[in-house]
Parts: C-alpha cells; structure tokens; sequence
C-alpha cells in the first residue's frame, strides 16, 4: 500500500496534515485528517475565577479571539443568571459584526482565494495574497483597508484590536460617545461598499468561469450531511444571539435548542488518532464516518448557517442569499464549495448590520452594563464564530472558582466533515495510473480549506500517547532511520 502524506497543509490556522493510502491499483482506499498538537484550555482553566475567563479563553487563539471573548462572556453572564441591558448587548454585537467582517475578508481574500484568483493548479510560489495583490492589485488595497478599519472598530469598542477586554459580566466596560459613533458609521459605510466589491469579485472570478462552478458542483465536493447554526426568532441568520437551529439532509428542521441545552442534543466521540474529538447529534447517533440522515454527521460552517436558516436580516444579504439558492438548485445546497459564495454573504450581511447599529439610537446609551449580584453557578454562552457554532460551559463553584470547562468549537464542529471531504476528494481526483501532481493534492486541500479550520481551539483530546517522529541522519545530511510512534 502506497502513502501520500500532504504535510504540512497550508493556509490555515494551526497545524495539520493529511495521510492518504492507496490500494495496489493506484486507488485511494482510505485518507485521514490529523492535527498533531494539542492545547489544553479546558483543563488549566479548572481553578481560575470564572468572570477572568473571557480575557483567558480568547488567548487561545490570535485569528478570533473575539468569538471566543464573545461566547465566553455569554457564559459567565448565564453564571451570574444576569441579562445585559439594550445598549451593553448592542455595542457586543457591532464590535462582533466588525470582527467578522475583518474575518471573512482574510479567509477569502489570503487563505482560499487563491485558489481561484491564481488558479487551483498554479505554481504554489505564486498562489499566495501575493500572487492576488500582482495579478489583481486593487484587491490587495482594499482587503487592507478593510481590516484596517474593522480592528479599529473592535479597539474603539472593546479596548484592543486582538484579544479585546471590552466586554464584562452585565455588558461592557464603557460606552461609545458622539463623536466615536460617527466615526464608526463612516467606517462601516466604506465597510459596506468593501462588500460588495467582494461580490462582484467572486462573480467575476468564480461565477464567470463554468471551470470553477464545475467544480464547485462535482460529486467530489459534495456531501449531504445535517446542517447547524444560531438563529433569531423569525429563524433569521443570527452571529451574537439566539437558538441554535439544525435542519436535516433535506432542510427541515430536526431540532431548535437553547444554548443551556446543547447537551441533550451534541456529544462528542474521540478516535486514537487526532486530538479533535467528533461531536455528532445524540438522537441521531454515530455511524463513523459517513453521510447522510442516518448519520449523526452534522456542519457549522457559513454554509450550515444559511441552510438552517430562513434567510438573512439584511436587505442586501438576503438579495445575495436568495440568488445563490436560485442558482445553485434550491434549499439546501450540500457542495463544499460553495461555502465561500456563502461566507461573503455572511461578509455582506456583517457590513450591513454593522451600519444598522451604528447608527441605531441606543448604541450612545448610558445603560451599558449591570453589575451581577447573584452567587454562580452554571452557564452557557454560545455565539456563532466564522468558523461555526462556539459553545462554552462552565461550572462553578459559590465564589466563582470555575470547577469545569466544556468547550465545542466551530472547526471541531465539522472534524468529521472535514475528515469525510478530504477523502472523497481524495476518491475522486486520484486514480490509478493518474499522475499525481501538486495541483492535484491542492485541490484535494481545497476540501478542508473551505471549512477555514482553526486547529489551535479545536484540540481537546488526548487519547493516548502523543506520536512521535524522529528522523536520523549522517554528517552529509543523508536520511539513515526513522524512527515512529503513531
């Protein structure tokens, strides 16, 4: 049996390899996606006070660590039983808003669209932003200045531009005056023109190239698999608040939770060989690794969004959603792929509620925090990040000791799928006798690129010993041995 090892992956956050094997015919008889690191915050979280927890949390990773301060505050807010007042929930989600749309623009412009900017079979030295910037240099100016002006939200708000501290227990540490609004509605006017200058982009690159919707809609790429996101009460796209909603493989909805209720409904399975644990829907159950309604097999992804949804709150998000389904044959669509076409409708939809509650009346209000006066106990908060549906649990203890902390994060959510897409791609873009390129195992990484994993947050097992691998060589730098622990 031949193995292919595609390691490291690249343009993600973290570290990861794939692991293919191929049959004595050349074809693929099994691919796995394996993360080789593991971060412990679940454990070394155990002992701290819990209203510390969204300044410790968000340090586990610098590409979002506003979802993660955002859920976790939720969290210790549902520990102290208090709800923030109008104003205090508002200025979350503007400064959330902000984040995603800073978020949305780098894993569409720097980590996937490359490979349709440059090309999928390109010279790897050139399917990089860089290659973008050359080929297209207006992009480059304006994915800067679209991040630039989203961090200065997030700072104006919440006190930094990474790892921010505005939000506490009750709401926030500060408001936002007169002057401060203004600059922020300038802001996400210029945010929103940004938007839709995204779309035209992908219409132009993407949708104009019958290649690329091809691809897009080939079997290799497509799974049928449950779908889940956080919705309002009209079961409208919702990033900061709500249930979380799961539609079926044919779009009905199977079940609406609130988030203290995540576990009647999501567990988690752990194989030996990766540090991402499988969540799976408990009613449903775990049948391994496969698709379909039997299968417990669930997405958290942009796309997940949009499928468990009824649509968008957004003039211009719900426009760009209903075009979409139209033109990829209805409700719900299962091609991997076009989770991009759905995360810059989620870039669109950002830009336009970030405007709305720029300029909402409340949003300068004096009332911006409550100051909790319960004695904790249990909580969750759960918020939707890019990556898919973030849930943090904590338990405490009277003087707010956190006792125990349960995390379920976006790409920990889809490790399954992942792990289902990359090999299916895998099945069917290798064949025997195929010469087997780099293009080609580009767009097997393609697969799991969509899902923009980010495997610092999403490692919480260790099932047994870590794997090891040493490689020996001479003084002429010859490889002698090599020596494994898998």
């Amino acid at each position: 049996m031949k193995r292919i090892s595609i390691d490291p992956i690249t343009r993600l956050e973290g570290h990861g390899k794939i692991e293919i094997f191929l049959d004595d015919a050349g074809e693929v008889a099994n691919a796995y996606f394996q993360v080789p690191e593991l971060r412990g915050f679940e454990k070394f979280c155990e002992g701290r006070l819990v209203e510390d927890m969204p300044q410790i949390t968000e340090r586990i990773c610098g590409v979002c660590p506003e979802a993660h301060h955002m859920a976790s505050v939720k969290a210790v807010d549902a520990v102290y039983h208090i709800d923030p007042p109008s104003t205090g929930k508002k200025l979350r989600e503007l400064m959330y808003s902000a984040f995603y749309v800073a978020d949305h623009t780098t894993h569409f412009y720097i980590l996937s669209g490359p490979d349709f900017i440059m090309g999928p079979d390109a010279n790897p030295a050139e399917r990089n932003i860089l290659g973008v910037i050359a080929k297209v240099p207006d992009v480059g100016m304006e994915v800067i200045k679209a991040r630039e002006m989203g961090h200065e939200i997030i700072e104006m708000v919440a006190g930094r531009k990474v790892h921010p501290c505005g939000a506490l227990p009750g709401g926030m540490s500060h408001g936002l005056n007169e002057e401060e609004r203004q600059r922020i509605e300038e802001m996400a006017r210029s945010l929103l023109e940004f938007a839709k200058f995204t779309i035209k982009v992908f219409d132009d690159i993407v949708l104009a190239n019958k290649a690329y919707v091809d691809l897009i809609l080939s079997d290799s790429y497509t799974h049928r698999t449950y779908y889940m996101g956080l919705v309002d009460e009209n079961n409208k796209v919702n990033f900061y608040d709500g249930k979380v909603r799961v539609v079926d493989t044919e779009g009905k909805e199977f079940v609406k939770y609130a988030p203290r209720e995540y576990l009647e409904h999501v567990a988690e399975y752990v194989e030996p060989w990766t540090y991402l644990k499988f969540p799976y829907l408990k009613k449903v159950g775990w049948r391994g690794l496969v698709d379909g309604q039997d299968s417990g097999v669930y997405r958290a992804t942009p796309l997940s969004r949009l499928n468990a949804a009824d649509g968008m709150t957004t003039p211009l998000a719900q426009a760009e959603y209903e075009r979409m389904y139209s033109t990829l044959g209805g409700k719900p669509v299962h091609a991997t792929l076009a989770t991009h076409w759905a995360r810059i409708i989620e870039l669109l939809y950002a830009a336009e509620r970030l405007l709305e509650l720029s300029v909402d009346s409340e949003i300068t209000g004096p009332e911006y925090r409550i100051i909790p006066t319960t004695t904790p106990d249990e909580g969750v908060g759960i918020v939707e990040a890019p990556r898919g549906t973030l849930t943090h649990h904590y338990i405490t203890d009277e003087h707010g000791v956190v006792n125990k902390v349960n995390l379920i994060v976006g790409t920990t959510n889809n490790n399954a799928a992942i792990s289902m897409s990359i090999k299916k791609a895998a099945q069917g873009l290798i064949k025997g006798g195929k010469e087997i390129t780099e293009g080609l195992l580009n767009k097997i990484e393609m697969a799991f690129r969509a899902y923009d994993p980010c495997l610092a947050c999403a490692t919480h097992s260790l099932p047994g010993q870590m794997p090891l691998e040493v490689k020996i060589y001479d003084s002429q730098r010859n490889l002698v041995q090599v020596v494994r622990r898998d």
